[in-house]
């Protein structure tokens, strides 16, 4: 076995780890919450007059076997890994009786699309402008654009959605402040939905890009302040080679190597940010569907998107880490 293929299965069975150890987590937290939900769904119908204790009983034992919380911990452990493995994560008690996956994958897309347009932009600009002031240290513009970027990077994610919310949404209202597009809108490839999704999600994807872009800006122009002052870019500098060819075949491109594996290590933290900024602005994706079943209790719920977050950032990781000896060669050595 070549050494590119060793890393790919160190690579794959990094990811099961990682997958495994998380839902295993994500089990155990959620079952040891004060919150049963078999009792809570049992209290809802009592409520609407099933009061009769024969009746309430076959009831209690059915939602057990619908929230497969039938039997010991062990038990309800194996059996959720074969829900897991099903994609079946029972009703929704907030919804009851929608499945909670029938939830799950109205949300997923719009959490995909806002974080993937979030993350590239962010990652592309912050490696930018750092790379730029690091190797241009003495350019005025790129000293203010550096100060501005550090003083938004200590700013909470929720504080810049409500500072563009009341910017754009209240002093100047050009764009809309909730939702993922327009109501009356059909979904469809016309220009109309189109604008209307780019719209809607401009104010969310600018919160994600402002709260993570001062990282990328800083990591970066770190990284190139100690490449600029290694032999191989000093001789060049001696020998004549114009500083854009110095900055973009010597420089910025080592330089990029280690911020390609960050952003792997960044994707947890950057959906913890969507899940406060898909709430702000009331983006139908996962986080909006993971705090609202926070708040209303619905263990199925926070259970099967927690579960899924968990898998889907760990295929993105992986994705990553496939696409990593495209760019560093010297991963197929070993």
């Amino acid at each position: 076995m070549d050494g590119f293929a060793k890393y790919l299965v160190r690579r794959f069975f990094q990811f099961i780890l990682v997958v495994f150890l998380g839902v295993s987590l994500t089990f155990l937290i959620t079952n040891l919450s004060p919150v049963d939900p078999v009792e809570q769904t049992v209290s809802l119908m009592t409520n609407f007059g099933a009061t009769d204790p024969r009746s309430v009983e076959l009831m209690r034992e059915a939602l057990a076997e619908l929230y497969g919380l039938q039997g010991s911990f062990l038990d309800q452990y194996l059996s959720f890994w074969g829900r897991v493995v099903r994609g079946d994560f029972g009703p929704s008690l907030s919804s009851f009786p929608t499945p909670v996956m029938s939830l799950i994958m109205g949300a997923l897309p719009w959490t995909i699309g806002l974080l993937t347009l979030a993350v590239v932009i962010t990652w592309i600009l912050g490696n930018l402008l750092g790379a730029l002031a690091g190797y241009f240290r003495s350019n005025l513009m790129l000293k203010l654009a550096g100060a501005t970027v550090m003083a938004l990077h200590p700013v909470p994610a929720y504080i810049l959605g409500l500072v563009l919310l009341l910017i754009f949404g209240y002093a100047w209202p050009v764009l809309p402040i909730s939702g993922g597009a327009q109501m009356n809108l059909q979904p469809s490839l016309t220009f109309d939905y189109i604008r209307s999704l780019i719209l809607h999600g401009t104010l969310p994807a600018m919160t994600l890009v402002l709260a993570g872009i001062g990282g990328w800006f800083i990591s970066m122009r770190s990284l190139v302040s100690n490449i600029v002052t290694d032999d191989h870019v000093v001789y060049a500098e001696l020998g004549g080679v114009s500083s854009s060819k110095i900055f973009s075949q010597y420089v910025a491109r080592n330089a990029l190597l280690p911020q390609v594996t960050g952003l792997a290590l960044s994707l947890g933290s950057v959906f913890g940010g969507a899940v406060i900024t898909e709430f702000l602005f009331n983006y139908p994706g996962m986080g909006r569907l993971l705090v609202q079943g926070i708040y209303r209790g619905d263990y199925s719920l926070v259970l099967g998107v927690t579960t899924m977050s968990i898998i889907a950032v760990a295929i993105a990781v992986f994705v990553i880490d496939l696409i990593y000896p495209l760019i560093d060669p010297r991963v197929r050595l070993g």
